[in-house]
């Protein structure tokens, strides 16, 4: 079995953290290494390292909470933008192995800063990438919690 990460560790009640939800499926809490005030992780407690591992459910128990708890972000903070990160690979700039999103509110040209070096897709390449996708798609079955 792998190390257990910080997010296990929260989970299983060994490290405090600053709680702000939590229901069956969800937990949010403060980040500690903040980008900006009101930095918040927003965490799984199926205990997967990747996006693409969790199941369905765990999935829409997730994308359930994440509107309010982005509002309740901006009210709480003042702050009108934000930005939602969800990282998923060490070459992805994932640091915590256990699936986590990101809600980061800009403050006066702080939180996240990102550049966007946008390329161009050529139309051989979006008919080969439609074809490929929607193949993967067709072959995947839901899933649900286990």
């Amino acid at each position: 079995m792998n190390e257990p990460t910080i997010f296990d560790r929260i989970l299983d009640g060994e490290i405090p953290c600053h709680r702000l939800y939590e229901d069956e499926h969800v937990l949010a809490f403060l980040d500690i290494g903040p980008l900006s005030a009101g930095h918040t992780l927003v965490i799984p407690k199926e205990r997967k390292a990747f996006l693409h591992e969790l199941s369905d459910d765990a999935a829409a128990a997730i994308g359930r909470v994440l509107p309010r708890l982005c509002r309740a972000v901006l009210t709480a903070t003042g702050a009108s933008a934000y930005n939602v990160l969800q990282n998923n690979g060490a070459p992805a700039h994932q640091a915590v192995f256990h699936v986590h999103f990101h809600i980061i509110p800009k403050h006066d040209g702080g939180g996240l800063g990102i550049g966007w070096p946008a390329g161009q897709l050529a139309t051989n390449d979006a008919e080969r990438l439609v074809t490929a996708i929607r193949q993967a798609l067709s072959d995947d079955r839901p899933s649900s919690s286990d």
